[in-house]
């Protein structure tokens, strides 16, 4: 009989693949992870500047998304960034705006700035093609501005399902200037807690939203004498001011618990409000 020889020089190669195999894996672990690190600091320093131009008390939610990022460093051109603000006050005295809980957000589309600069927080050459903007006015803001005129509680924001239903379809890529409005809550007359639902519409007026109340349902059919009182009082106009880098605001929307203001403005620097 012929012994047969080991095939030891196989098992070499075998080892040798899985090395390089490994080698890869681990490469390509450090080259994502130095990838995240990179795009983690370029976000810090957008958040640093976008607290100081959209006058936050802290730092925005900043994401860079795309991946890789060292690609668009590269670049220089980073294809969306999202700015979130939550819980934002506004107050301006002057043009009577007090509001205490707006949600800011902005998308920046194609960021142009070197990636040197962006590191050191230097964004004076920075441009941005697209900006869309929007502010989020929630119920308990509205609840407030209400309780100026008459004492509401509990007021929750609907969009108006049953105008929907019976308008003809619009074009989606018109800008929305009105919405139909669902509003509900309670109200206290003579001491007695009363709840309503009110139907209408919000429009864009002059940069603001502006409440108007068509029909109101009371749960106390003998207490319909009020429903003047309480349509005027749930007319109000509601002014965030300006939007994110100075849009201006072209489209309303009613959401479940908040309006929403929305804009975009084209060709603006990084350092603009």
């Amino acid at each position: 009989m012929t012994a047969q020889t080991p095939a030891r020089p196989r098992k070499k190669k075998s080892r040798r693949g899985k090395f390089l195999i490994i080698t890869v894996i681990v490469l390509g672990v450090l080259l994502v992870a130095a990838d995240f690190a990179l795009a983690a600091a370029g976000e810090y320093q957008i958040a640093q500047r976008m607290r100081e131009k959209l006058q936050l008390n802290e730092d925005p939610s900043v994401r860079i998304n795309g991946f890789p990022f060292t690609l668009q460093a590269l670049r220089g051109d980073y294809k969306h960034v999202e700015i979130r603000a939550y819980g934002v006050p506004i107050r301006n005295e002057q043009q009577g705006v007090d509001l205490r809980d707006l949600d800011v957000e902005a998308d920046l589309l194609h960021t142009r700035v070197e990636l040197s600069d962006l590191l050191a927080g230097n964004v004076s050459k920075a441009t941005i093609d697209t900006v869309k903007g929007s502010v989020r006015i929630k119920a308990m803001d509205l609840n407030r501005l209400a309780n100026q005129v008459t004492p509401f509680d509990k007021l929750s924001i609907e969009p108006d399902n049953r105008a929907a239903a019976t308008q003809a379809p619009a074009d989606p890529a018109a800008p929305k200037t009105t919405a139909a409005i669902k509003l509900s809550g309670e109200t206290n007359v003579a001491g007695k807690v009363v709840t309503l639902t009110a139907y209408g519409q919000i429009a864009l007026v002059s940069g603001a939203i502006q409440i108007n109340i068509d029909d109101i349902e009371l749960n106390d059919a003998s207490l319909k004498q009020i429903i003047p009182q309480l349509r005027q009082a749930l007319a109000i106009k509601i002014d965030p001011g300006t939007l994110p880098f100075g849009a201006t605001p072209t489209a309303v929307e009613v959401e479940s618990g908040s309006f929403k203001l929305s804009g975009e403005i084209a060709n603006v620097p990084l350092s603009q409000r």
